[in-house]
């Protein structure tokens, strides 16, 4: 179980850095639509990852 919400802090972390990477780089038309498309993806990568670790 340790395990476990240590390689989940370590995909939330990894999920953030890389949005927030992802935001900086990105160009400045349209921060919240970037922003909207951003957490999309992350929600994705997220639920796959979870339904991954459950099988």
């Amino acid at each position: 179980m340790n395990k476990n919400t240590e390689l989940l802090k370590g995909i939330g972390i990894g999920l953030v850095a890389g949005i927030s990477v992802g935001m900086a780089a990105a160009p400045k038309k349209s921060r919240s639509n970037m922003v909207g498309k951003a957490l999309r993806a992350a929600s994705e990568v997220a639920d796959n990852i979870s339904s991954a670790m459950t099988r």
